[in-house]
């Protein structure tokens, strides 16, 4: 489904807000100084603004303006995700930290993870995403599973600590994502990373699985990341199909 006009100028403004280009307590340009530079109605303005407020970016008082609340001040934590761009956007703001790069055989419980086949290689990664703000208290520790035939990578993700694996693998080899599968789980921190991620093992967590496809539909990569319960939260937005 194609994104709307206004709900496609309230992500760019949710980003700018939350990469700190508006601070908490600023001030957003008037609307008619929005419209003018989106070239849009106020009607589509409007809608765009009334969905950052709900989002809870923004508050808006007659003769007051446009205020930033303190709610868009943690960056790591809240998180629309409408479109591919959004994850990019995610990365740019938090580096990523490598703990270990190796390969590894896919048994049967991986392999149904990652969605490939029993006994195929794969290179993985393993990393955190640091809080920009705070290195005490990383977003989410990551294991990354690409290609083993993408052996550039190992090289690129530490170079690169910014760029999604998939947008490296796009640059270097060509392979573009079309479409990212996405589910996400409620789960426990294991002792394993527990120490690594600042948080007491079996505390609550998010667990997201990311398959990454191309044009055929093929996964090329796959990423699981758990993120303590409370450095993120994702914002989905539900529409209502046409016809």
């Amino acid at each position: 489904m194609k994104e709307s006009l206004y709900r496609r100028i309230a992500r760019e403004l949710a980003q700018q807000i939350l990469s700190g280009q508006y601070p908490v307590g600023s001030l957003l340009p008037t609307e008619m100084a929005l419209c003018e530079h989106y070239q849009v109605s106020r009607h589509t303005m409007r809608e765009a603004l009334r969905d950052l407020t709900e989002q809870g970016l923004i508050t808006r008082r007659k003769g007051a303006g446009t205020q930033v609340t303190d709610k868009a001040q943690h960056k790591g934590l809240n998180h629309p995700l409408a479109c591919l761009e959004d994850l990019f956007f995610l990365a740019k703001n938090n580096p990523r930290v490598v703990k270990r790069i190796d390969e590894v055989v896919a048994d049967y419980d991986l392999a149904q993870t990652i969605g490939c086949e029993p006994g195929s290689r794969w290179l993985h990664v393993a990393s955190i995403r640091e809080d920009s703000e705070n290195k005490d208290a990383p977003i989410c520790w990551t294991d990354s599973y690409a290609s083993a035939t993408f052996t550039k990578v190992r090289q690129l993700v530490r170079s690169d600590p910014f760029a999604l694996i998939s947008d490296l693998i796009e640059t270097h080899y060509g392979i573009q994502s079309e479409e990212v599968r996405q589910t996400i789980s409620a789960v426990t921190v294991s002792a394993k990373i527990a120490k690594v991620l600042s948080v007491e093992p079996g505390s609550p967590a998010l667990k997201i699985v990311r398959r990454y496809q191309d044009r055929d539909g093929n996964t090329f990569e796959t990423t699981i990341s758990v993120h303590p319960a409370d450095r993120y939260a994702c914002s989905i937005v539900l529409t209502r199909a046409k016809g």
